[in-house]
């Protein structure tokens, strides 16, 4: 055979191997990420009980772990973690699944009863005010969303600080509120991060307002 023979039969020989190769190592990845967020659920709770938090892990059938969660949506849970709170009824530890990998959030889930009255209140999520915009320095915080809860949210400037120091220290500030009206149930999505004193006592403030919703 001469040099271009053999040049079309190795061409699509190689490109076969990289894709057999990608194919392998990202069925490594999706392994090892589910072994990793389910221990995960046991390492946040932990973390919960080292910052003083009462808190307790739930069975596997526990109802609440799959509220929100399509099935056709990648989101799996790895458990509920229940919390003794006034306002934050559980976490539910949460993994998605793409073409992109996987990624890890939490739900902190506050049964909200008043959903069910036949009100549809609206996603509201917390928006980084930046100067210059996108790329700025961050010059404070304010909520997007249902106007009513947006409103009492942003009025609450004790809840600003606390994110604001939560951030300074390494959260990423991504909160989504997400009612959930048929399960009579509010989920608060935040990345997956082990709270400081500081976002956890935002989450509970958060929490109380949802909850009077």
């Amino acid at each position: 055979m001469d040099d271009m023979e053999w040049t079309n039969i190795l061409g699509p020989l190689v490109a076969i191997a990289i894709v057999i190769l990608l194919r392998y190592v990202l069925g490594k990845k999706k392994k090892g990420g589910a072994a990793q967020t389910a221990a995960g659920r046991e390492e946040f709770y932990e973390h919960l009980l080292a910052v003083g938090e009462e808190v307790s892990l739930t069975e596997e059938n526990d109802r609440r772990a799959e509220i929100g969660l399509g099935r056709t949506s990648g989101q799996r849970s790895e458990g509920i973690i229940r919390v003794e709170d006034r306002h934050l009824d559980a976490i539910n530890v949460v993994n998605m699944t793409s073409q992109f990998g996987t990624s890890y959030f939490l739900d902190y889930l506050v049964k909200t009863p008043n959903l069910m009255a036949g009100r549809t209140p609206k996603k509201t999520r917390l928006v980084v005010k930046k100067s210059p915009p996108i790329v700025g320095k961050m010059t404070g915080l304010q909520w997007s969303g249902d106007p009513a809860l947006a409103k009492t949210l942003s009025l609450d400037y004790s809840l600003e600080d606390k994110l604001l120091r939560a951030m300074v220290g390494g959260f990423s500030g991504n909160i989504l509120i997400m009612p959930e009206v048929k399960e009579g149930y509010t989920r608060i999505r935040t990345d997956y991060y082990p709270p400081s004193a500081d976002l956890l006592g935002g989450l509970k403030t958060i929490a109380k307002y949802v909850k009077a919703w």
